[in-house]
């Protein structure tokens, strides 16, 4: 079969399914695994998808997503040139392996699927704590955004052992105003700023706010660099967000 993968999700999926050698090309931001992204055609990002040279390239499937506003249009694009697409739309975790499966079923690997699946599940065991530290997770500095009750992250938070007091907003994120942060200031913090490399993350952007002093995440040093590529895509790698996120709420907790 031949693959288009439209989003970096999607490609490392198809690739921890051991299925690379599928993959014709990828969209530019699709950077792991690299010696996989790295011997295939990118043809842009997002909305700007070369889509007349996907076309070209003949391929029997492309991975989407509506994950961006107007995606549609790329998808819709496609399927009008009789090319079948397997669209993605994760929110919650349950979403991320439902895609797994659906994308393991479309390749015809649904055992593989499956087995992913349960090594992911077996590496992000469910901690329980007597008093779940409060954790926020920066989308970006400012304003400050956080993923709110329809977010994978927030299943990744509570998996982990904490808590998202804005779990209770039902959106995928939102811009949260000092008031709302300072009503259930967090004992973690976790920046995973989207779009920035995270040798670029800076925790005296947080530390160095106006009035964030007593914030015990601040007060105590529980500041912690997270990549968007764990936290931020909906696909294997979820697990090493996991894996730092309860790592700082260990120490939060410690």
């Amino acid at each position: 079969m031949r693959v288009f993968s439209h989003t970096c999700s999607n490609t490392e999926i198809v690739a921890a399914l051991g299925a690379a050698d599928c993959l014709i090309g990828c969209d530019d931001d699709s950077d792991f695994p690299v010696d996989v992204v790295s011997r295939i055609p990118k043809l842009g990002r997002d909305l700007d998808l070369r889509v007349d040279e996907v076309i070209a390239m003949r391929p029997d499937l492309v991975l989407t997503s509506l994950t961006v506003p107007g995606h549609e249009r790329i998808v819709d694009a496609i399927n009008a040139a009789g090319i079948a697409t397997l669209v993605c739309d994760p929110l919650s975790l349950d979403d991320i392996y439902s895609d797994i499966r659906r994308i393991a079923a479309a390749l015809g690997i649904s055992e593989r699927g499956a087995d992913l699946i349960a090594e992911m599940q077996a590496a992000m065991p469910r901690v329980e704590r007597a008093v779940p530290p409060k954790v926020l997770i920066e989308w970006w500095p400012k304003p400050v955004i956080a993923p709110t009750r329809l977010a994978w992250a927030t299943d990744l938070i509570e998996l982990a052992g904490g808590v998202n007091p804005w779990a209770v907003i039902d959106a995928k994120s939102t811009p949260l105003t000092d008031e709302q942060i300072m009503a259930s200031p967090p004992d973690v913090i976790a920046m995973s700023w989207c779009g920035v490399k995270v040798a670029n993350y800076r925790p005296e952007v947080v530390s160095r706010r106006p009035g964030w002093t007593d914030v015990p995440a601040v007060r105590n040093g529980h500041i912690v660099a997270i990549s968007e590529e764990f936290l931020g895509r909906p696909g294997p790698r979820v697990v090493e967000g996991y894996r730092q996120l309860k790592a700082a709420i260990d120490a939060a907790s410690a």
